[in-house]
């Protein structure tokens, strides 16, 4: 067996065993890209010898995707088939694993009217809300992972061939996830604690509020009573413990949705359904973006930010060291799911009830209430840097470092 190979059934088996943490007798619904059809072979072999009773495949084609968002009608991207909602429902209350694999090619969908990419969203987000109610609250356990497509590889690698892209990728992807290592199970273990350190400092502190300073940044986030750090691994509501994204890099927790003051810019690009939006500064005033210009992109995140009210506002505040293995690697992946964890990030929309204590029982209102917000998109945009410094203010008003020109400051 090749050292390729090898390491991809060892990156298969890390998605299963840390990422879904699959068990036996219990179903795996996957989505993935037809570019991924090899390494999912090698996910439903590896799942099918754990015990896995059932394997569901959501296969997605992005030639097609592209096809359909240039020429159907709108009725048809502004319509979610109920078979749909109902099988992704169906999967969720049998207690399924969901894993989702994402080549993401960044310029999917690059000179599509972003008025019928914002429509196919918001149609998306408002059918799915229940089977989100159960990924959002942690009631099945779920991962988001990667490989490589040759568009996405030649957008990290331009002017490299497909193949040498697609390989160079691959190695980036396995050293990043530490599918590399003799043993990626026990790596993983030990990164987890990591960050468990880090967690667990920032929920004794208990901070009110955090301020953030860097060029093109200052802004003020104000932290809801109770609220809850989050990062690495986590426990489902039946005790299943899960890694919700590998890689995994980040320490997360809930703005207040009404205090949030200040601008941020943003410091890689965010690909958000296709487009690349880069170059965007955005200002708060009580919570709400009131002001935003963007370089590139600048319709794409108009219609992001205009999908609902809750859109306007934050429900994710995640700090990421630089020292982090994606950011040193000094590549942009143009992926959220890599980018983000290289840098400290924020998120449009939707928050996390579980970032907060008691939320995954409270209702609408009570999460309300208590300043947790509400929105049918959830966007990570990148804002961290070596020239980042983070503040945790306590309650009596002093400034404490957490973060200092990108790194720790904390005393873990």
């Amino acid at each position: 067996m090749s050292d390729f190979q090898k390491n991809m059934e060892k990156y298969a088996e890390l998605v299963l065993r840390k990422g879904v943490n699959l068990q036996k007798n219990q179903a795996l619904m996957v989505n993935a890209p037809t570019e991924a059809v090899e390494f999912v072979r090698v996910v439903a072999k590896k799942a099918y010898e754990i015990g896995a009773k059932d394997i569901h495949m959501n296969w997605t084609d992005e030639t097609l995707t592209r096809l359909k968002f240039e020429h159907a009608p709108m009725e048809t991207l502004e319509t979610v088939p109920q078979w749909r909602v109902d099988m992704y429902d169906y999967y969720a209350e049998d207690g399924a694993a969901v894993l989702s694999i994402k080549p993401s090619n960044p310029d999917l969908l690059k000179g599509i009217d972003p008025s019928r990419i914002a429509a196919a969203n918001k149609a998306s987000g408002n059918a799915m809300q229940n089977f989100r109610s159960y990924t959002m609250n942690d009631r099945i356990t779920w991962c988001v992972a990667a490989v490589p497509g040759q568009a996405w590889a030649q957008k990290v690698f331009p002017g490299e061939s497909p193949e040498t892209a697609v390989e160079k990728l691959w190695e980036q992807i396995f050293k990043i996830t530490r599918a590399d290592q003799e043993d990626p199970i026990d790596a993983w273990n030990q990164h987890n604690q990591t960050l468990a350190s880090v967690r667990d400092y920032l929920n004794e502190k208990q901070y009110e509020k955090l301020v953030y300073k860097a060029p093109g940044t200052n802004l003020e986030i104000a932290l809801p009573e109770g609220h809850v750090w989050k990062g690495g691994a986590s426990p489902t509501e039946k005790g299943t413990i899960f890694n919700a994204n590998i890689p995994s890099e980040e320490v997360f927790t809930m703005p207040h949705k009404y205090g949030v003051n200040g601008t941020v810019r943003n410091t890689k690009p965010l690909n958000y359904g296709g487009n690349v939006i880069d170059d965007f500064s955005i200002t708060f005033k009580d919570g709400k973006a009131v002001d935003f210009s963007a370089g590139e992109g600048y319709e794409t995140l108009k219609h992001l930010l205009e999908t609902d009210e809750g859109a306007k506002r934050l429900g994710e505040v995640a700090l990421v060291p630089h020292e982090s293995p994606i950011s040193q690697s000094g590549l942009i992946f143009f992926n959220t799911l890599y980018d983000e964890n290289a840098s400290c990030h924020l998120a449009f929309g939707k928050a996390y009830p579980t970032n907060i204590k008691g939320g995954s029982n409270m209702d609408d209102d009570t999460l309300d209430q208590s300043g947790v917000n509400n929105s049918l998109v959830h966007v990570d945009f990148m804002m961290g840097s070596d020239k980042l410094d983070v503040y945790g203010v306590t309650k009596d008003g002093k400034e404490e470092p957490i973060l200092n020109q990108g790194s720790w400051a904390i005393n873990l």
